[in-house]
Protein backbone atom coordinates (compact mmCIF):
# COMPACT_ATOMS: atom_id res chain seq x y z
CA UNK A 1 0.00 0.00 0.00
CA UNK A 2 1.14 3.51 -0.82
CA UNK A 3 2.53 5.51 2.44
CA UNK A 4 -0.23 7.88 1.39
CA UNK A 5 -3.00 5.38 1.44
CA UNK A 6 -1.88 3.95 4.86
CA UNK A 7 -2.22 7.13 6.73
CA UNK A 8 -5.44 8.21 4.73
CA UNK A 9 -8.70 8.15 6.90
CA UNK A 10 -10.91 8.30 4.00
CA UNK A 11 -14.20 6.64 4.85
CA UNK A 12 -13.07 6.23 8.67
CA UNK A 13 -15.74 7.55 11.31
CA UNK A 14 -13.97 8.51 13.84
CA UNK A 15 -15.18 10.08 17.34
CA UNK A 16 -13.29 12.08 19.31
CA UNK A 17 -14.78 13.01 23.21
CA UNK A 18 -13.96 16.17 24.55
CA UNK A 19 -13.05 17.68 21.30
CA UNK A 20 -12.85 21.30 22.43
CA UNK A 21 -10.48 20.63 25.16
CA UNK A 22 -7.19 21.58 24.35
CA UNK A 23 -6.16 18.34 23.11
CA UNK A 24 -9.37 17.69 21.76
CA UNK A 25 -8.96 20.34 19.33
CA UNK A 26 -5.70 19.29 18.09
CA UNK A 27 -7.02 15.86 17.84
CA UNK A 28 -10.52 17.06 15.75
CA UNK A 29 -7.87 18.77 13.30
CA UNK A 30 -5.37 16.09 12.87
CA UNK A 31 -7.88 13.39 11.99
CA UNK A 32 -10.04 15.25 10.16
CA UNK A 33 -7.14 16.48 7.98
CA UNK A 34 -5.91 13.29 7.48
CA UNK A 35 -9.64 12.61 5.36
CA UNK A 36 -11.64 10.98 8.49
CA UNK A 37 -15.17 11.94 9.18
CA UNK A 38 -14.94 13.31 12.87
CA UNK A 39 -17.78 13.47 15.10
CA UNK A 40 -16.49 15.60 18.46
CA UNK A 41 -18.30 15.39 21.59
CA UNK A 42 -19.31 17.24 25.01
CA UNK A 43 -21.49 17.60 27.55
CA UNK A 44 -22.32 20.75 26.54
CA UNK A 45 -23.75 20.43 22.72
CA UNK A 46 -23.17 24.14 22.01
CA UNK A 47 -19.94 23.74 22.74
CA UNK A 48 -19.39 20.78 20.23
CA UNK A 49 -21.41 22.56 18.02
CA UNK A 50 -18.61 25.86 18.10
CA UNK A 51 -15.67 23.45 17.55
CA UNK A 52 -17.40 21.36 14.70
CA UNK A 53 -18.20 25.12 13.24
CA UNK A 54 -14.31 26.13 13.21
CA UNK A 55 -13.59 23.31 11.29
CA UNK A 56 -16.17 23.10 8.73
CA UNK A 57 -14.98 26.54 8.00
CA UNK A 58 -11.98 25.09 6.76
CA UNK A 59 -13.70 22.26 4.80
CA UNK A 60 -13.19 19.52 6.66
CA UNK A 61 -15.95 17.07 7.96
CA UNK A 62 -16.69 17.33 11.57
CA UNK A 63 -19.81 16.99 13.36
CA UNK A 64 -21.12 17.76 16.62
CA UNK A 65 -22.49 15.28 19.44
CA UNK A 66 -23.56 15.41 22.91
CA UNK A 67 -22.25 13.11 25.70
CA UNK A 68 -22.60 12.94 28.98
CA UNK A 69 -19.68 10.16 29.90
CA UNK A 70 -20.77 9.77 33.45
CA UNK A 71 -24.80 9.20 31.82
CA UNK A 72 -24.79 5.58 30.64
CA UNK A 73 -28.36 6.69 29.06
CA UNK A 74 -26.16 8.82 27.28
CA UNK A 75 -23.56 6.59 26.31
CA UNK A 76 -25.84 4.29 24.43
CA UNK A 77 -27.81 7.69 22.93
CA UNK A 78 -24.40 7.88 21.14
CA UNK A 79 -24.05 4.40 20.27
CA UNK A 80 -27.43 4.71 18.22
CA UNK A 81 -26.96 7.35 16.58
CA UNK A 82 -23.52 6.76 15.33
CA UNK A 83 -25.33 3.53 14.19
CA UNK A 84 -27.91 5.32 12.85
CA UNK A 85 -26.42 8.41 11.37
CA UNK A 86 -23.40 7.19 9.82
CA UNK A 87 -23.40 3.16 9.68
CA UNK A 88 -20.88 2.98 12.52
CA UNK A 89 -17.70 3.42 13.82
CA UNK A 90 -14.14 2.83 13.19
CA UNK A 91 -12.35 4.83 15.64
CA UNK A 92 -12.34 6.00 19.17
CA UNK A 93 -10.44 8.66 20.49
CA UNK A 94 -10.79 8.73 24.35
CA UNK A 95 -10.15 11.67 25.44
CA UNK A 96 -12.68 12.90 27.57
CA UNK A 97 -12.08 13.62 31.72
CA UNK A 98 -13.49 15.64 34.22
CA UNK A 99 -11.48 17.17 36.79
CA UNK A 100 -13.09 17.81 40.65
CA UNK A 101 -10.39 17.33 42.31
CA UNK A 102 -7.99 20.55 42.67
CA UNK A 103 -5.36 18.88 45.02
CA UNK A 104 -3.92 16.44 47.90
CA UNK A 105 -6.36 17.59 50.57
CA UNK A 106 -9.57 18.00 48.75
CA UNK A 107 -12.87 16.23 49.90
CA UNK A 108 -12.74 12.51 49.56
CA UNK A 109 -16.37 12.90 47.81
CA UNK A 110 -14.41 14.60 44.85
CA UNK A 111 -12.34 11.47 43.99
CA UNK A 112 -15.53 9.50 43.90
CA UNK A 113 -16.97 11.96 41.46
CA UNK A 114 -13.83 11.85 39.15
CA UNK A 115 -13.98 8.06 39.06
CA UNK A 116 -17.72 8.41 38.39
CA UNK A 117 -17.04 9.59 35.02
CA UNK A 118 -12.65 9.01 34.65
CA UNK A 119 -13.01 5.21 35.60
CA UNK A 120 -16.76 3.88 35.37
CA UNK A 121 -18.21 6.24 33.15
CA UNK A 122 -15.05 5.56 30.70
CA UNK A 123 -15.20 1.84 30.76
CA UNK A 124 -18.62 2.20 29.88
CA UNK A 125 -18.09 4.27 27.11
CA UNK A 126 -14.98 2.48 25.55
CA UNK A 127 -17.15 -1.00 26.01
CA UNK A 128 -19.93 -0.07 24.14
CA UNK A 129 -17.69 2.19 21.50
CA UNK A 130 -15.73 -0.82 21.15
CA UNK A 131 -18.78 -3.01 20.60
CA UNK A 132 -19.54 -0.73 17.75
CA UNK A 133 -15.77 -0.78 15.82
CA UNK A 134 -16.02 -4.49 16.01
CA UNK A 135 -19.58 -4.42 14.71
CA UNK A 136 -18.17 -1.91 11.78
CA UNK A 137 -15.60 -4.55 10.80
CA UNK A 138 -12.82 -3.36 12.92
CA UNK A 139 -11.07 -0.22 14.34
CA UNK A 140 -8.72 1.65 16.69
CA UNK A 141 -9.18 2.77 20.07
CA UNK A 142 -6.84 5.41 21.43
CA UNK A 143 -6.99 6.79 24.93
CA UNK A 144 -4.92 9.92 25.84
CA UNK A 145 -3.30 9.59 29.22
CA UNK A 146 -0.42 11.28 30.47
CA UNK A 147 3.13 10.62 31.10
CA UNK A 148 1.63 11.57 34.77
CA UNK A 149 0.31 8.04 34.36
CA UNK A 150 3.82 6.37 34.10
CA UNK A 151 6.22 7.93 36.76
CA UNK A 152 5.26 10.37 39.73
CA UNK A 153 5.15 14.19 40.19
CA UNK A 154 8.61 16.20 40.06
CA UNK A 155 7.29 19.02 41.96
CA UNK A 156 10.85 20.77 41.43
CA UNK A 157 9.32 21.86 38.31
CA UNK A 158 6.51 23.91 40.49
CA UNK A 159 9.26 25.78 42.31
CA UNK A 160 8.71 29.52 42.28
CA UNK A 161 4.74 28.90 41.60
CA UNK A 162 1.72 28.41 43.42
CA UNK A 163 0.79 25.15 41.07
CA UNK A 164 2.20 22.65 43.28
CA UNK A 165 -0.94 21.06 44.70
CA UNK A 166 -1.26 18.30 42.26
CA UNK A 167 -4.64 16.00 42.36
CA UNK A 168 -4.51 12.45 43.23
CA UNK A 169 -7.32 11.25 40.82
CA UNK A 170 -4.74 12.63 37.62
CA UNK A 171 -2.16 10.79 38.25
CA UNK A 172 -4.32 7.60 38.98
CA UNK A 173 -6.71 7.77 36.16
CA UNK A 174 -4.05 8.06 33.60
CA UNK A 175 -2.09 4.96 34.99
CA UNK A 176 -5.25 2.91 34.54
CA UNK A 177 -6.12 3.87 31.54
CA UNK A 178 -2.93 2.55 30.55
CA UNK A 179 -3.03 -0.84 31.90
CA UNK A 180 -6.65 -0.85 30.73
CA UNK A 181 -5.79 -0.51 26.88
CA UNK A 182 -3.34 -3.78 27.10
CA UNK A 183 -6.38 -5.28 28.64
CA UNK A 184 -8.55 -4.65 26.43
CA UNK A 185 -6.20 -5.19 23.52
CA UNK A 186 -6.03 -9.38 24.88
CA UNK A 187 -9.34 -9.18 25.82
CA UNK A 188 -10.46 -8.68 22.21
CA UNK A 189 -7.96 -10.99 20.84
CA UNK A 190 -8.83 -11.68 17.20
CA UNK A 191 -11.95 -9.31 16.58
CA UNK A 192 -9.66 -6.66 14.18
CA UNK A 193 -9.72 -3.95 16.97
CA UNK A 194 -6.48 -1.96 18.48
CA UNK A 195 -6.29 -0.31 21.61
CA UNK A 196 -3.37 1.96 22.44
CA UNK A 197 -2.47 5.00 24.64
CA UNK A 198 -0.94 8.20 23.84
CA UNK A 199 1.09 9.62 27.14
CA UNK A 200 2.07 13.87 26.13
CA UNK A 201 4.36 15.67 28.61
CA UNK A 202 2.83 19.46 29.02
CA UNK A 203 1.18 21.28 26.53
CA UNK A 204 2.47 24.72 26.29
CA UNK A 205 -1.12 26.79 27.99
CA UNK A 206 0.89 30.31 29.11
CA UNK A 207 1.78 28.92 31.89
CA UNK A 208 4.21 31.02 34.89
CA UNK A 209 7.08 31.76 33.48
CA UNK A 210 8.65 29.46 36.63
CA UNK A 211 6.79 26.93 35.73
CA UNK A 212 8.12 27.20 32.00
CA UNK A 213 11.86 27.74 32.72
CA UNK A 214 11.70 24.70 35.10
CA UNK A 215 10.25 22.62 32.89
CA UNK A 216 11.67 23.17 29.63
CA UNK A 217 15.69 23.34 30.57
CA UNK A 218 15.10 19.46 31.67
CA UNK A 219 13.55 18.59 28.10
CA UNK A 220 15.99 17.62 25.68
CA UNK A 221 13.84 19.36 22.86
CA UNK A 222 13.88 22.49 25.10
CA UNK A 223 10.40 23.19 24.65
CA UNK A 224 6.75 22.30 25.90
CA UNK A 225 4.28 20.05 23.27
CA UNK A 226 2.67 22.38 21.34
CA UNK A 227 -0.58 21.84 19.29
CA UNK A 228 0.77 20.43 16.67
CA UNK A 229 2.90 17.49 18.10
CA UNK A 230 -0.07 14.97 19.24
CA UNK A 231 -1.63 14.80 15.28
CA UNK A 232 0.19 12.80 13.63
CA UNK A 233 0.72 10.27 16.70
CA UNK A 234 -3.01 10.04 16.26
CA UNK A 235 -3.33 9.86 12.93
CA UNK A 236 -0.17 6.66 13.45
CA UNK A 237 -2.86 4.71 15.60
CA UNK A 238 -6.02 5.72 13.76
CA UNK A 239 -4.90 4.53 10.30
CA UNK A 240 -3.33 1.54 8.47
CA UNK A 241 -0.19 3.17 9.13
CA UNK A 242 -0.63 1.73 12.86
CA UNK A 243 -1.96 -1.78 11.94
CA UNK A 244 0.18 -3.68 13.96
CA UNK A 245 0.75 -1.58 16.75
CA UNK A 246 -1.37 -2.68 19.41
CA UNK A 247 -1.57 -2.43 23.51
CA UNK A 248 1.14 -0.15 23.64
CA UNK A 249 1.75 2.93 25.31
CA UNK A 250 3.80 5.52 23.30
CA UNK A 251 5.46 8.12 25.31
CA UNK A 252 5.18 11.73 23.87
CA UNK A 253 7.14 14.31 25.98
CA UNK A 254 10.17 15.48 24.22
CA UNK A 255 12.47 13.51 25.83
CA UNK A 256 12.23 14.12 29.03
CA UNK A 257 11.75 10.77 30.40
CA UNK A 258 14.90 9.65 27.93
Amino acid sequence: MHIKDLFSLEGKVIVVTGGSGQYGQCLVEGLAEAGGTVITTSRNLESAEKTAGIFRQRGLEVHPMELDQGDTASVQGLKEALSKEFGGLHVLVNNAVSRPMKGYGAPISQFAASMHINATGMMDLVREMSDLIIRSGGGSVISISSMMGMKGPDLSNYEGTDMGDLPPDYFFHNAGLINLSRYLAKMHAGKNIRFNCISPGGLFNHQPRPFLDNYCKKVPLGRMANKDDIKGLAVLLASEAGAYINGENILMDGGLNA
